[in-house]
């Protein structure tokens, strides 16, 4: 089952998917996206890693998120990605577009194929102002069109608002 858990900053969705992942039964893996380029980073990092229950699995993965999903997802595990958007983030980083759609295309590609219980979660950032410099709003573009083109894949999606979780596809 693959399922997307979008929200705003601070919406309650990583708590949400992780208490999705604990309540699955399965064996947990933890796909990490982000990278502690500074300080304030490095915070959010260590929140996230108290919260997690220690008997899961890690995976720190910046870039090649297909791969470690095609490596890691069995049919008796459930892995969790958060997040999407700063995985995008870390690609539109590069500076090369065709890096960007190839990894892209390399992760809608595997979604379906995946066995096992796969919890997406990104920041959902198109619902605010348009943002003024041509790195934001494209950025902002990647992330919509990533969000639409995995809506469509998954069974589940769901949106989360202060802590609450809206069911937008499939059943709760």
């Amino acid at each position: 089952m693959l399922e997307l858990i979008l929200g705003g900053a601070r919406s309650g969705k990583s708590r949400f998917a992780e208490r999705l992942a604990a309540e699955s039964g399965l064996a947990v893996t933890y796909i990490a996206t982000s990278q502690a380029l500074d300080g304030e980073m490095s915070a959010r990092i260590a929140h996230h890693r108290q919260r997690r229950p220690v008997h899961w699995s890690l995976v720190e993965e910046p870039q090649q998120l297909a791969r470690v999903l095609r490596e890691q997802a069995a049919p008796q595990r459930c892995l969790l990605v958060d997040c999407l958007t700063l995985w995008l983030t870390n690609l539109l980083m590069l500076e090369d577009a065709a890096r960007l759609a190839e990894a892209r295309d390399a992760l809608l590609e595997c979604l379906p194929e995946l066995p096992g219980r796969i919890i997406l979660v990104s920041n959902e950032t198109g619902l605010g102002v348009v943002p003024l410099g041509e790195l934001t709003r494209r950025y902002v573009d990647e992330a919509g069109w990533l969000h639409q083109a995995v809506a469509d894949r998954a069974q589940r999606v769901t949106f989360m608002v202060a802590g609450l979780p809206m069911t937008m596809k499939g059943a709760q």
